[in-house]
């Protein structure tokens, strides 16, 4: 198939350059940060095709009109309710007791505006499943993409944040003034 070198391609011409490809894990939750625009979606599906990552991620519900449906489905999209995150977390848990291999992205801030920290959702995924963490990102300073380590968690929230920002503290946004803390809302922390 050809897609993957027009996605290449895509990259290329965006001036990216690639970092990673496909962990060599069956199942994992796939974080991409820091999210602070759209373009981070249209980059992260670029990339999920050139580098052949077969992935699931939740895309907002409002993104699936027609005929774009139709692409984010096939891309692996499951559109999600926000209103509803509870049932995402169970959702995403059904998902990995219910498949040999998930790879499952999202974005741990959960929304592009600068918040206060981090959502828990993706934390609580991977504890409940039992499955690491990659970290993906988008680093627009130095125009890479791609993922990174792969962590498995501790259980304990603060030193597996301390990891998390470690990493993340040279990756900049999009727009940077957007970027949230790496924290999360019950233990808040600068960066």
């Amino acid at each position: 198939m050809f897609l993957p070198y027009i996605a290449r391609f895509l990259l290329m011409l965006g001036g990216w350059t690639l970092v990673g490809g496909v962990p060599d894990i069956h199942k994992a939750v796939v974080i991409m940060g820091p999210h602070t625009s759209n373009w981070d979606g249209y980059w992260g599906l670029v990339y999920k095709v050139a580098v052949g990552l077969d992935v699931t991620f939740f895309a907002k519900r409002s993104l699936f009109w027609f005929p774009l449906s139709l692409l984010l489905k096939a891309l692996g999209g499951i559109p999600l309710n926000r209103g509803r995150a509870r049932s995402a977390v169970d959702q995403a848990v059904a998902a990995f007791n219910n498949n040999e291999r998930l790879l499952f992205a999202l974005a741990p801030e959960g929304t592009r505006r600068k918040t206060r920290g981090w959502k828990t959702g993706f934390y609580r995924i991977a504890e409940a499943a039992g499955v690491p963490v990659v970290c993906g990102f988008f680093d627009y300073a130095n125009k890479r993409v791609g993922l990174g380590p792969i962590l498995t968690l501790t259980g304990d929230r603060q030193a597996d944040l301390k990891i998390f920002r470690a990493f993340y503290a040279t990756m900049e946004g999009r727009w940077p003034e957007k970027t949230s803390p790496v924290a999360f809302a019950s233990a808040r922390q600068h960066k």
